[in-house]
C-alpha cells in the first residue's frame, strides 16, 4: 500500500525512545511507523533527528494593534517565524493585542484572523477583574484553551481595552470560575507591590542599568506571588501553571503545592537557560524580560530542575515590540519582552542534547508533548499514530551563527543575534504539509488553524 508521505531514514524521537524508523502520514495523520513503508511523496530525513514540532506554550501576538501596536508583530511573520523554527503549534496569551482577549466578541475578533496563520494557535482567555460577569464563561464556550492572568502590574492604563492585572478578589472569584471549566489557568506570578516600588526607587535615586531593573525584581517576590496563587488554588480547586519561572525557589513551591494535592505545573524560558545577569548590560535593552534573569547560580539550578522533571516543559515568552521601545540607555524605561520564538528549538537542542546530554526523549517532552499535555491539545506533541503529522527535522552539530536577516519577525530584533548556535531546523512541517524548509524557506501559504477546545457544560451535554 502507497501512502501520501513518508518521512524515511531518520532517527525519531517516540515515547519509548528515539529510533531509526519510517512515518507515515496520510490526510494529516500519522497513520503508520515501521520500516521499508511507501509514500508517492518521500522525505529523506538521512542524518537528521525527527522530533515531534514544537508546542510552545507562551507566546505574544499583536493581531491587533488597536491603533496603538500596529507595528507589532502580527500572525503572519509572527507564525511565519514559528515555521522556520521548528514550532509548530503554540498557546498565544490574551495580551499584547488591543483589545485584549477577555471576553467572547474579543476572541471572535481575534479569530477573524484566521486566514494569516502558518502554524496551529491556541488561544488563552484572559482573567481580568473586569470580566467575572459572564467574560470567564463566553471565552470557554468560544473554545479557549486555558486563561491567563498577571499578578504583576501589566497593561497601560491609557489604552482603552488594554490588559490589566488582577487584585486578590479578582484573582479567587476568577479561579473559582475558571475551576467549572476544567482549564487550566496560566499565571504571570510576581509581586506587584513590592516590585513597583522597588523599580520607582532605583529611578528615583538615578539607577539605569538592567542589572539594577534585575535588583528590583529579587526571587523571593517571584516566590510570594506563586506560594499565593498555589494556595488561591487550594482554596478554589482550580488547576494552575506558573509561568516562566525564574528562580530555584520557585520551582521548588510549586513541587510543594504538587506534594499538597494542588494541580500545577511550571514552565521555564530558552532566556532563562541561556542568558545570566552579568552579561545583560553588555547586551543591551533587548535582553530586558518579566521576570529579569537572573544570576548564574540560578541559571544552573533551573537547568537541574529541567532535568530532573520538575519544571513541565520549556517556552519562548516570544513578546515581540517596535525597535524604538528597547533604543534606550535606561533599563526601567525599556519594554519588558524578548522576541525568542524562531530559536526555540535550535537553541534548546544544542543547550540541552548536545552540551549536556539530555535524552532526545526528554527534548521531545519538554517542548511537545507536556506542553500538549498540560492544555489538553490531544492532536499534537507526539509522534504517535493518530496524532496530527507536526514534525520539526534537526540537523545536529551543525553550528551556525544567527543573524538579523535571518529573522522571519515583523521587527528583526533579538538577544541571539551574533551568537553561535549548534543545530538547525532543517524542515518543519504541519499536518503533513512542509511549512518550512532550509532550501525553499517559509511557505507562502497559510495552513494554520486555530485550535478551539469544547467547553466542559457543552462538552457534556453533547
Amino acid at each position: 500500500m502507497s501512502h501520501e508521505l513518508v518521512i524515511k531514514n531518520g532517527l525519531v524521537i517516540l515515547e519509548g525512545g528515539a529510533v531509526h524508523t519510517d512515518v507515515v502520514v496520510d490526510n494529516g495523520k500519522i497513520t503508520a511507523i515501521g520500516e521499508n513503508l511507501d509514500g508517492s511523496k518521500i522525505v529523506d530525513a538521512k542524518g537528521l533527528v525527527v522530533s515531534p514540532g514544537m508546542v510552545d506554550a507562551h507566546v505574544h501576538i499583536t493581531p491587533m494593534g488597536g491603533g496603538y501596536r500596529d507595528q507589532w508583530e502580527g500572525y503572519v511573520t509572527g507564525t511565519a517565524s514559528c515555521a522556520k523554527g521548528g514550532v509548530t503549534s503554540f498557546m498565544e496569551m490574551p495580551l499584547n493585542q488591543v483589545p485584549a482577549t477577555v471576553d467572547g466578541k474579543t476572541l471572535e475578533e481575534k479569530y477573524s484572523h484566521k486566514d494569516e496563520l502558518k502554524v496551529d494557535v491556541g488561544s488563552f482567555g484572559g482573567l481580568v477583574p473586569s470580566n467575572l460577569k459572564g467574560g470567564i464563561q463566553e471565552l470557554d464556550e468560544g473554545g479557549v484553551a486555558g486563561y491567563k492572568c498577571f499578578l504583576a502590574t501589566c497593561g497601560d492604563r491609557s489604552i482603552d481595552g488594554d490588559f490589566e492585572n488582577v487584585d486578590d478578589y479578582s484573582l479567587y472569584e476568577g479561579m473559582k470560575q475558571i475551576a467549572k471549566t476544567g482549564k487550566v489557568l496560566a499565571i504571570h506570578a510576581e509581586d506587584a507591590a513590592i516590585t513597583d516600588r522597588l523599580g520607582e526607587i532605583a529611578k528615583a535615586e538615578g539607577k539605569t542599568t538592567l542589572a539594577d531593573y534585575v535588583d528590583t525584581r529579587p526571587a523571593f517576590t517571584e516566590v510570594m506571588a506563586i506560594k499565593k496563587a498555589i494556595f488561591m488554588a487550594k482554596q478554589t480547586g482550580c488547576r494552575i501553571h506558573i509561568c516562566h519561572v525564574a528562580c530555584q525557589e520557585g520551582v521548588d513551591a510549586v513541587i510543594q503545592g504538587r506534594a499538597e494535592g494542588v494541580d500545577v505545573t511550571c514552565e521555564t524560558c530558552v532566556h532563562y537557560l541561556y542568558f545570566a545577569k552579568d552579561e545583560l548590560d553588555a547586551i543591551g535593552a533587548i535582553v530586558k524580560c518579566s521576570p529579569p534573569i537572573r544570576e548564574q547560580a540560578q541559571q544552573d539550578a533551573l537547568w537541574k530542575r529541567v532535568e530532573s522533571g520538575a519544571i513541565s516543559f520549556v517556552t519562548s515568552d516570544h513578546s515581540p515590540c517596535t525597535p524604538d521601545l528597547k533604543d534606550t540607555d535606561n533599563a526601567f524605561d525599556a519594554w519588558g519582552g524578548i522576541p525568542g520564538v524562531q530559536n526555540d528549538v535550535d537553541v534548546m537542542y544544542d543547550e540541552a542534547v548536545q552540551k549536556r546530554g539530555m535524552s532526545l526523549t526528554q527534548f521531545a517532552k519538554i517542548t511537545a508533548s507536556n506542553p500538549a499535555d498540560r492544555y489538553n491539545l490531544d492532536d499534537k506533541g507526539r509522534i504517535s499514530v493518530g496524532k496530527d503529522a507536526d514534525f520539526v527535522l534537526i540537523k545536529p552539530n551543525a553550528p551556525y551563527t544567527l543573524k538579523a536577516e535571518d529573522l522571519e519577525y515583523r521587527n528583526q530584533i533579538s538577544p541571539y543575534i551574533g551568537r553561535e548556535i549548534g543545530a538547525q531546523v532543517m524542515q518543519t512541517i504541519l499536518r503533513g504539509q512542509t511549512i518550512y524548509s532550509k532550501e525553499a524557506g517559509v511557505t507562502s501559504s497559510f495552513p494554520g488553524k486555530f485550535i478551539e477546545k469544547a467547553s466542559k457544560q457543552v462538552a457534556e451535554t453533547v
